[in-house]
């Protein structure tokens, strides 16, 4: 019996070669690599790449750079050149200065007004990612009714514009007396950084299995535990990005900012220098472009550093 139902099965031979669920050519037998190259044939020769990927890339690349060209520009050009288009290239200058950033260094008190801009940015991001980092985890960890909605409506949050938020946070920042402090941007940007923040780690909190926690809940470990010792670190890079997007945003925020701070000296950079720099109807280009360049150097570096070193580094422990 068993002979010849050896004999009517059919024998196995090697894997036969399918279509690639992709496109392009199938799997070949043998171990070699498939060749999916034609579905790049349309970038072969030198034209067809100039057209299709160096042009479009250098026009994204100057109209991305060229804001930061002209405002550096602007901060090391003599004042005159500035008056006199006519008689001076706007795009160059081949006698430049730095009138102006001394001007905006020793002259005002725009140290003050840095420190006081990365002391909230820095205090309403913190606050702003542990209130995200406790409403995302119990939003997709903690299995509960309508969750799904809650996430949604917290995502509905932050498309509230802050033109309409200003005028009621402005009276409960004047109750409680924290008009003209410090402290009624660190306790009003969270407002705009949160429903986002939530957002962001949402998603990156459900690409971590459930089997992480399952396995330690059969351990014995608790909630607290869990988020501390196992979520978190694996969640790094989503807690990075949105630490970088609340710092970014306050940093550049303007309303608020314009609002709620009343005294020079306790002024961020952005309001600071509009109201230091702007005699009625005249504006000091010069130094108001300093002013503009010397401020998102802070945030440059912190770009530069997270993107050289720390993805970096992902990059290479994920290879690895």
């Amino acid at each position: 019996m068993s002979s010849s139902a050896d004999e009517r099965r059919p024998s196995a031979g090697p894997p036969q070669a399918g279509p690639h669920p992709l496109g392009g050519s199938p799997a070949v037998p043998g171990g070699r690599a498939a060749d999916y190259s034609e579905g790049m044939s349309f970038l072969s020769t030198l034209p067809q790449r100039v057209v299709r990927v160096y042009i479009p890339l250098a026009i994204i690349v100057i109209v991305l750079l060229f804001p930061f060209y002209w405002m550096t520009m602007t901060a090391i050009k003599p004042k005159e050149h500035l008056l006199d288009l006519d008689a001076h290239n706007p795009f160059y200058t081949l006698s430049p200065t730095l009138e102006h950033i001394k001007d905006l260094l020793f002259k005002t008190d725009y140290p003050q007004w840095l420190w006081n801009t990365m002391f909230i940015a820095v205090s309403a991001t913190i606050l702003s990612l542990i209130a995200s980092v406790f409403a995302a985890y119990a939003i997709t960890r903690i299995r509960y009714k309508y969750s799904n909605w809650v996430g949604g409506a917290i995502f509905l949050a932050y498309l509230v514009p802050p033109s309409i938020l200003f005028i009621p946070l402005s009276t409960v920042v004047y109750q409680y007396g924290l008009f003209d402090t410090p402290f009624a941007l660190i306790l009003t940007y969270p407002t705009i950084l949160i429903p986002f923040s939530t957002w962001l780690l949402m998603g990156y909190f459900k690409t971590i299995p459930f089997e992480l926690e399952e396995c330690a809940l059969m351990d014995g470990a608790n909630r607290w535990q869990i988020l501390t010792k196992i979520v978190l670190p694996l969640a790094v890079p989503g807690l990075i990005s949105a630490s970088i997007f609340c710092l970014t945003l306050c940093w550049n925020e303007f309303i608020y900012a314009l609002t709620f701070i009343n005294s020079t000296e306790k002024k961020t950079v952005p309001v600071a220098i509009l109201s230091a720099f702007t005699d009625g109807d005249q504006y000091r280009w010069g130094s108001l472009m300093a002013g503009a360049l010397v401020g998102s150097l802070p945030l440059v570096v912190l770009y530069a550093f997270f993107v050289e070193h720390y993805v970096s580094a992902m990059t290479g422990a994920v290879k690895e």
